[in-house]
């Protein structure tokens, strides 16, 4: 979740240089993006799954995860290898030309997902409660990384969220 612009705003020590602060930030990003996917996995593999009460709605749980988890590992991946390019150089071409690809992919993972989620729909409150949140957090997290940054502090959200700023990860593959 890219919540603050990594491109603007200080990340480390003052008197760093921006390239350095902007690798540091995108270490960051980036391995806080594998560790939520590496928790939405273990949620669901050992808490959460276990716990439902019968095997579809285990399903509905895994399809309404595995597209999340896709994207974060995606993301957390992007900002790992941003750190060589950072404040040096563009996207290299195959990476944005696989990252277009991606683009295409996980709408087609979030509609394979729902079709999971809508077929293997929980019959408890709590599971169903999950299972939806699960899966719409993927599509905020594909909104946020593909199309429209959603992302801010928690205090600049109101006053950024509407100025519909293309995301870094989209940002790259462009140029």
């Amino acid at each position: 979740m890219n919540d603050t612009d990594p491109a603007a705003g200080p990340t480390g020590a003052a008197n760093s240089p921006p390239r350095a602060r902007l690798r540091r930030r995108y270490l960051s990003l980036g391995l806080g993006e594998l560790a939520a996917a590496g928790v939405f996995v273990f949620l669901c593999a050992a808490t959460i799954g276990p716990r439902l009460p019968d095997a579809t709605d285990r399903l509905a749980l895994w399809s309404a995860v595995l597209p999340l988890v896709a994207i974060l590992v995606q993301a957390g991946v992007y900002w790992l290898l941003a750190r060589r390019w950072v404040a040096r150089s563009a996207m290299p071409g195959p990476l944005a030309v696989l990252y277009r690809a991606l683009r295409l992919l996980n709408v087609a993972l979030l509609a394979a997902g729902l079709a999971g989620v809508v077929h293997w729909f929980p019959g408890g409150g709590v599971g169903a409660a999950l299972v939806v949140g699960a899966w719409l957090f993927g599509v905020v997290e594909y909104l946020n990384y593909f199309v429209v940054r959603l992302a801010y502090p928690p205090t600049r959200w109101l006053a950024e969220v509407g100025r519909w700023r293309v995301p870094r990860l989209m940002l790259d593959v462009r140029r």
